[in-house]
């Protein structure tokens, strides 16, 4: 599921709170080599920026990160009184916050700096890990639309799954997110499962713009009354998509 930033500070995480300089550079330089997608969040979690790690300058002290795609998106980031940072490297979050982004270049082209944090946080919740879904052959649900919204279907293709719930990419705005709000027996063709039905609650949604210059929005949802051998065969699901993606990633090394 997508998480709803702010979330340092928020909550008592001092155990999972990394503050030792060598450690924090050595978990940076590995969202790098491993070219994981980052999510920059601003305006209170409302909207999300994708980038990736550059380069990890311990020399002068700074992360060095892509341009957003469009110049606005650049400069929300740069007027924002603090931007956090979302990623994850082997099912383990790590999260940090920047006060202050800079433009700055990398090998000609723009781009965006921050200092290292002093810390960050890293989480392991394997229990809730969530991995993000096909995109060439995406996975869609169907979703059954109130009479208040003009009834009808919707079908959206998922961004990521867990055992607790799904990301949806609603690009058009089909339908309602506000908080709480139920959609009963959606339909979903799971890989390998088959076509299940099941209960969705919106949780949050957050507006994406991503690194090919579109803009999104991504809806996170809560499985509800999900069932124990439903949440292992998701499980299970899980596993199969990460063990295929490390194995094309490994044949490319």
């Amino acid at each position: 599921m997508t998480s709803t930033p702010p979330v340092l500070g928020t909550e008592n995480q001092s155990p999972y709170q990394v503050d030792s300089r060598k450690e924090i550079i050595v978990l940076l330089r590995s969202l790098q080599e491993t070219k994981q997608l980052i999510s920059m969040v601003i305006n209170e979690g409302s909207e999300v920026i994708i980038t990736a790690l550059l380069k990890i300058d311990d020399d002068n002290n700074l992360v060095i990160l892509d341009a957003a795609s469009s110049e606005a998106a650049n400069q929300r980031l740069v007027e924002s009184p603090r931007v956090y940072f979302e990623a994850a490297l082997n099912r383990i979050a790590i999260q940090f916050s920047s006060a202050s982004i800079r433009r700055c270049t990398y090998l000609g082209s723009p781009a965006l700096s921050c200092t290292i944090p002093a810390s960050l946080i890293r989480l392991q919740r394997r229990e809730n890990y969530r991995i993000n879904t096909p995109v060439v052959s995406p996975i869609m649900c169907l979703l059954h639309l109130s009479e208040e919204q003009g009834g009808g279907t919707v079908k959206l293709p998922l961004a990521d799954i867990s055992c607790g719930g799904v990301a949806m990419l609603d690009e058009k705005h089909a339908i309602d997110i506000e908080f709480g709000t139920l959609y009963n027996e959606c339909k979903i063709d799971l890989p390998g499962i088959g076509l299940i039905s099941i209960n969705l609650q919106v949780r949050n949604s957050q507006n994406l713009i991503l690194k090919n210059q579109k803009t999104s929005r991504r809806v996170g949802f809560q499985f509800m009354d999900l069932s124990k051998y439903m949440m292992s065969q998701i499980q299970k699901l899980i596993t199969k998509i990460e063990r295929e993606r490390n194995s094309r990633q490994n044949g490319m090394q």
